[in-house]
């Protein structure tokens, strides 16, 4: 098994200082890792100068990328040229896709996951069209999202609804949400029923509501860690606060992917939702969790 590593921008031969802490604990545990040139990947779409450092293996290995977030072609190519290495990545583009995309797993999801509604779009979009995938919510209040990412730190200018009747609002939204998007805009938008889950503070810089949410890493089909997702508010002894481990198994063996993520929070009528899932080789850890667990659970592969 061998963990792919981003390669710092100013060094090639040492992880982009982001990823430094799991490159210590890889090193620690004396798992093997490759670095890789994201920006020839991205930027210049070049997957073999991308992939040159890595050294090749005799016999087929499996990988797991940790790393920025990519576009599925983007991360396609990045599959392809390192099976040319002999090393494949633990999801194949279609898993990636799968969990990183939220319509892609949201027909498994469903009950257990805020109502959702999209349509593909690029940065200009018909109101009328939104206003039609918007009926659905009646009056209250939804957020918006592209197929994978929020603006959810400027919650109020280009994230929060309060009311999916309101087309004024709904129009000033989500305009707002596709300039500040623009290139980065993944397929389309994304519509999401807002609900009460725990509240957990303010965050100190955006000022966006945070909530009491955890983050669960899925290898495999089993949980291999549960830890709090977000580094400001008082989680009080997390340890104490009994996830439903067993039934976000039962929901995580539908999911169509190896490796992935579920944020999950709880309801303030005491149910639990699963806020989104995501691809897990591209999902952070969050501040304060064990690193040494995470990657011991990978090295069993």
């Amino acid at each position: 098994m061998r963990i792919i590593f981003c390669s710092d921008y100013w060094n090639r031969n040492i992880p982009d200082t982001a990823y430094e802490t799991e490159a210590e604990v890889v090193r620690k545990l004396r798992l093997n890792y490759s670095l890789i040139n994201i920006e020839a990947l991205v930027e210049q779409q070049n997957a073999a100068r991308a992939v040159r450092n890595v050294e090749p293996t005799a016999t087929e290995e499996v990988a797991v990328y940790r790393g920025w977030m990519l576009k599925p072609h983007a991360y396609e190519r990045l599959y392809t040229a390192l099976a040319g290495k002999g090393l494949l990545l633990i999801n194949a583009p279609a898993a990636y896709t799968h969990c990183h995309y939220l319509p892609e797993s949201y027909h498994l999801l469903a009950g257990v996951t805020p109502r959702s509604a999209w349509l593909k779009t690029g940065p200009v979009v018909s109101l009328d069209e939104v206003m039609t995938a918007l009926q659905q919510f009646g009056d209250r209040p939804v957020i918006v999202k592209d197929f994978v990412k929020s603006r959810k730190h400027e919650w109020h200018e280009a994230c929060y609804i309060p009311s999916a009747a309101d087309r004024p609002a709904v129009e000033r939204v989500v305009t707002r949400f596709l300039e500040l998007q623009g290139a980065d805009l993944n397929e389309g938008l994304v519509f999401r029923e807002f609900l009460e889950f725990e509240p957990l503070t303010t965050h100190s810089k955006s000022g966006m509501p945070l909530i009491r949410e955890f983050r669960l890493f899925v290898l495999d089909g089993q949980i291999i860690l549960a830890t709090p997702y977000w580094e400001e508010g008082d989680y009080g002894n997390a340890a104490h606060t009994v996830l439903p481990l067993a039934a976000f198994t039962q929901i995580a063996q539908k999911i169509q992917s190896r490796f992935f993520t579920l944020d999950v929070a709880r309801k303030r009528d005491g149910t639990w939702n699963i806020v989104e899932p995501g691809d897990g080789q591209v999902a952070g850890l969050p501040a304060g969790a064990d690193v040494e667990a995470f990657y011991r659970a990978l090295g069993r592969l």
